[in-house]
Order: C-alpha cells, then sequence, then structure tokens
C-alpha cells in the first residue's frame, strides 16, 4: 500500500455506479436547500477565473499556485482559476447590498495543480462557498458557534435523507457537535502532529468544530495555514481560548481518520486585515483592488465558508476513495492500486 494511500480490508462500494450517481445529485440538492433555508442564503452564480491584479483570489496556505493563462483580447492581463471564492462572495455581499442575517452561496469549481491525490484530494476541487452579512456585534465566537451547529444540522438532516432512500446506509453522526480550540490540542496532545491531533478527537467524540486555525499556537506554530485577508484568525488569542474561524471535522470510520467537510469563519475587518497582513509580510496586498475597498469599509462584517460537495457525498455514502463520487485525473499506477483493492473511479 502506498503511504499516501489508505485501502480498507475487503472493500465493496455499497452502491452500484448507476444508485451512486442518483445519489450524488439528491445529496447536493437535498443539502443546499435544507442550507440555504437554515442561513437565509440565495443562490448566485459565480467565476471560473478572476483578473489576478484584482486580489480577489486565495492563495489559501500561502503555497498553492493557481492555474493561470492570458486571455485573448485583454492586453496580456492574467486570469486566474479560482482557489475558493472567500473574497469575491464578500464582494459580492456588499455590491449586491444584501442586508445583515442573509448571505448567499454558490457552486466553486477549482483546478489544484499542487495538490497531492490521496483518498481524500484531488487536482479538482468542488465546493458549496457561502457568505452571510452579519452585525459588528456578531463578530464573537459565540455567533459563530451558532452558525457551525446550523451546518451541523444540515448534516444530521442529509444523513438521514440518504439513510431513507439507502437502508443499507446506517446514520453515525452524533445528535451534536463539540467545540474544541487548537491550543487545547495542542497542550494536550504537544508530541502529536495537528493531524493525528485531529484523528483522536474526531474519533473520540463523532464531530467536531475545531477553532483558532491560522494564528501561531503555544509551540509556536499554527494548527494549519489560513490566508491572512479572509478568515479573521489574529482577533482572538490562544490565551483566552477562544477563535473566530475552524474547521468542521467528522470521523470515518471507514477510512480510520479525520474527515475535514468544511473551512469557515468570520471574516477580517479593517484592523484585523491589517494585522494579519503585517504577520505574513504581505503588506504589499493592501494595493490591491479587494483590499483597498475592504479597507476603505465598503463591505459588510461578514461569515462564510466553505463545504467540500464530494467530500460531503464520499462520506455520506461511505466511499473509500474521492475518485468513486467525482471525475478527475489520477496517477496511472494510484489507479491501478485502486482497482486492485475494489475501488472503481468514475
Amino acid at each position: 500500500m502506498s503511504a499516501q494511500y489508505y485501502f480498507p480490508k475487503k472493500y465493496k462500494s455499497i452502491l452500484s455506479l448507476e444508485q451512486s450517481e442518483k445519489a450524488i445529485a439528491d445529496i447536493k440538492t437535498f443539502f443546499q436547500t435544507y442550507l440555504s433555508a437554515q442561513l437565509k442564503l440565495r443562490r448566485v452564480t459565480a467565476p471560473l477565473f478572476l483578473e489576478s491584479s484584482t486580489g480577489l483570489n486565495d492563495d489559501l496556505n500561502g503555497i498553492e499556485k493557481p492555474v493561470a493563462f492570458n486571455p485573448a483580447g485583454l492586453d496580456g492581463k492574467t486570469a486566474e482559476i479560482v482557489q475558493s471564492l472567500a473574497k469575491w462572495k464578500r464582494m459580492m455581499l456588499g455590491d449586491y447590498n444584501i442586508d445583515q442575517g442573509y448571505g448567499l452561496y454558490t457552486d466553486m469549481n477549482a483546478i489544484r495543480p499542487d495538490e497531492e491525490p490521496d483518498n481524500l484530494h484531488s487536482y479538482y476541487v468542488d465546493q458549496w462557498d457561502w457568505e452571510m452579512a452579519i452585525a459588528e456585534e456578531n463578530r464573537t465566537p459565540e455567533f459563530l458557534t451558532r452558525i457551525v451547529n446550523k451546518i451541523y444540522a444540515t448534516l444530521l438532516a442529509t444523513e438521514f435523507m440518504v439513510y431513507e432512500s439507502y437502508p443499507e446506509i446506517k446514520p453515525i453522526l452524533p445528535e451534536d457537535i463539540t467545540f474544541l480550540h487548537a491550543e487545547d490540542l495542542c497542550q494536550q496532545y504537544p508530541d502529536l502532529t495537528p493531524v493525528e491531533r485531529e484523528s483522536i478527537v474526531a474519533e473520540k467524540y463523532g464531530a467536531v468544530f475545531i477553532m483558532g486555525i491560522g494564528s501561531n499556537l503555544s509551540d509556536g506554530k499554527p494548527h494549519d495555514g489560513r490566508a491572512p485577508d479572509y478568515d479573521d484568525w489574529s482577533t482572538a488569542t490562544s490565551d483566552d481560548k477562544k477563535g473566530l474561524n475552524g474547521d468542521i471535522v467528522l470521523w470515518n470510520p471507514l477510512l480510520k481518520r479525520a474527515f475535514e467537510i468544511s473551512s469557515m469563519g468570520i471574516r477580517v475587518n479593517r484592523d484585523s486585515l491589517l494585522t494579519q497582513l503585517k504577520i505574513r509580510n504581505a503588506e504589499e496586498r493592501k494595493e490591491l483592488n479587494f483590499h483597498k475597498r475592504l479597507l476603505a469599509g465598503e463591505f459588510p462584517d461578514s461569515i462564510g465558508g466553505g463545504i467540500g460537495q464530494s467530500r460531503l457525498c464520499m462520506f455520506f455514502l461511505r466511499k473509500a476513495h474521492i475518485g468513486e463520487v467525482q471525475a478527475s485525473l489520477w496517477p496511472e499506477d494510484h489507479r491501478k492500486e485502486c482497482v486492485e483493492n475494489n475501488i472503481f473511479f468514475m
């Protein structure tokens, strides 16, 4: 077995290819409808690529390179395939003049050529991106917790819908999601990596929301990387054990590991943007169009995130590999290895 892949023993997909295709469509339709009602989101159409000079594209962990090209007729300007729509969505909240307490969601499709393909990762990314306008007084961990609970209620409802359609797929999610801070995990498991810490608590609780991702913890390292210009990870410190962002992580018993399905958080305001750009030595971004508009107060306070579509389908249909629920490219040796272990790609 390759070090980066995991093959469950005696694995066999519960659903046939035909059943899987139908179930994927049902999950996506149900989930987005339920989520939009829970969070009061309206659907909008999103771009596949953005002009690089706008600063709207995301650099995720700060190391990924977007796919870029020079469109004919645009005088040598460079366009980039989106990596996520965190900043674009916030701009749309302002441009559409969406009221506080309401928001938008869209389908985001991305190409991430630097991704190392394995059970959970692909060069192709599909997710629901969502964003909600909020009042300044809602920039609190307590408000973040309320929104996470609404998203988790959507997960529970979707899991039950799958069970109603396919009784052989039994529900496994706990009734409640557990909230933990990355600093607590750091102190409790100092000799483990962040990924190992996630697996321990995900197996213990079944579903966790890990808060405070992006800023350095007491060991001098962040739990995981975050770009400096969308999630607010510097306002709350590890000392007060609060956080304004985090990840929803489930326990996947088939793969015997933590299974992240969403990254989300309250977005930067003027002060936290300036702080985080300075921390990451990225203050030159203040000259980009998005950053200028944010610093000028043109965008509302907001909360938002991304929820992996293929990840969600993979989890609810008990699939061992993301290639069983999406069409992508894979290294040939990996494809052969999967076939030998009864995993067949779309």
